[in-house]
């Protein structure tokens, strides 16, 4: 940040803004973090910490799962969160299965005051029914997510839009109570507020034409237009020419969808999937703009994160070194290009300890009794905390209390999802857009 300020007092027509990776993680762990929220993670922590603390526990529901685990790593402490609810909720036939059967019933841990709280946790409707709508609250932040940490597609000019769409689908996962959605709301606004709402946003969001012509009444939003006119007066500073010629005479053409902007096929834009580039669709039919074309063309061709360059960097660190530096860029290229790709997945259980292991979960009677009648209830106090040592999924050292471990010779499946390791998250630096 004071980088920023010293470049922007030697270059006044320089832009900034923040990689919107990082703020949309920074909004995702501060929702997670609300009281309702971390209530119920703690709840499926603790019968995720039951079910691994355990190798007879943890050999039963691989068999009923096929192998499967229900525990996915991710890139952060929230991203494994999200991913593990995902999982168990893909999984919850499964598991209500495996606690109703004679082998659960005939297991020693089955009676046990942990055994009983998870037992009632998988049988409940209520738990299962948190599971969804933490899964519909979290979905629309995590697809944004998604998007703009993606490589195979520029996002900063879907960035003010995207956001706008994720809050509409929350106060509606919610049924419109303003109780309930008030508080995401406003961690969302206090988050991006200076970061992602910036002049810079809002003059993409408005020539994005996937936007524009999707909304009649965006070009007459007052935040909008300021927020155009200062990015063309910061663009163009002391050319007030070039800025009359931009917004008097391009802009307006844009604005009334003429000449070419009124054709059929130009309209034909009103959905947003991975083929549809705004910045190619101004090359198309931005003819008659040029001065605007331009800009709309390179602004718009712009990544809203550094995770792209992190991963390029990775990935280029394990394939290209002192000893392998004779590959040509279009091998290097084609080693790490895949639109399939999780970008929220890890290939390491760093993130997601606090699922597999407890640091007090070496004696399985440790739960008092009178906890069990009241399984939903989680208390903050009881919250699983992380151990100091840490746990793979297949620790072949790990062994549970009170029982003979399980001898597995079967490699386990993954959920089939492709995984990416992505280093910690920079702010991101835009450089100097047309000069």
């Amino acid at each position: 940040m004071g980088a920023t300020k010293l470049v922007k007092e030697k270059i006044s027509s320089i832009f900034w803004t923040s990689c919107a990776t990082h703020t949309i993680k920074l909004m995702l762990e501060c929702i997670g973090a609300l009281p309702r929220f971390k209530k119920f993670l703690d709840q499926a922590k603790k019968l995720t910490i039951f079910i691994y603390a355990h190798h007879k526990i943890l050999a039963m529901m691989r068999s009923y799962t096929n192998k499967r685990e229900i525990i996915r790593p991710g890139v952060t402490r929230f991203a494994s969160a999200f991913l593990t609810l995902q999982s168990l909720s893909e999984k919850k036939e499964q598991l209500r299965h495996m606690f109703s059967s004679n082998e659960w019933e005939e297991c020693k841990f089955s009676g046990k005051p942990k055994g009983i709280v998870s037992y009632k946790m998988v049988t409940s409707v209520q738990f299962w029914s948190s599971v969804t709508q933490c899964l519909k609250v979290f979905s629309p932040l995590v697809k944004f997510l998604r998007m703009v940490d993606a490589d195979w597609k520029p996002s900063m000019g879907f960035v003010y839009g995207e956001i706008k769409v994720a809050k509409e689908e929350i106060i509606k996962s919610l049924g419109g109570n303003e109780k309930h959605y008030k508080p995401i709301i406003d961690i969302m606004n206090t988050k991006m507020k200076g970061w992602l709402d910036s002049t810079l946003h809002l003059t993409f969001y408005l020539l994005n034409p996937y936007y524009h012509y999707n909304d009649a009444q965006l070009q007459f939003d007052p935040d909008v237009m300021d927020a155009v006119l200062d990015f063309f007066d910061t663009l163009f500073l002391g050319d007030l020419e070039m800025q009359r010629k931009v917004v008097t005479i391009d802009l307006p053409k844009y604005k009334k969808k003429d000449d070419r902007f009124g054709s059929d096929l130009a309209k034909h834009c009103k959905v947003n999937d991975a083929e549809f580039d705004p910045a190619s669709w101004w090359a198309l039919f931005g003819g008659t703009t040029p001065r605007l074309t331009k800009i709309a063309m390179r602004i718009l061709s712009l990544t809203s994160s550094s995770s792209g360059c992190e991963r390029n960097w990775s990935t280029y660190e394990g394939v290209h070194t002192m000893k392998r530096n004779r590959l040509e860029t279009r091998k290097l290229n084609n080693l790490r290009k895949d639109r399939n790709i999780e970008v929220l997945l890890s290939n390491h259980s760093l993130s997601n300890q606090e699922w597999i292991v407890d640091c007090d979960d070496c004696d399985v009677d440790e739960v008092d009794p009178k906890t069990v009648d009241e399984a939903l209830a989680t208390d903050v106090s009881q919250a699983p905390r992380e151990s100091p040592k840490t746990r793979e999924f297949f620790d072949e050292d790990f062994e549970s209390e009170s029982e003979e471990q399980v001898l597995e010779q079967d490699e386990y499946e993954s959920d089939g999802v492709q995984i990416m390791e992505i280093a910690s998250n920079v702010m991101y630096f835009c450089p100097e857009l047309l000069r």
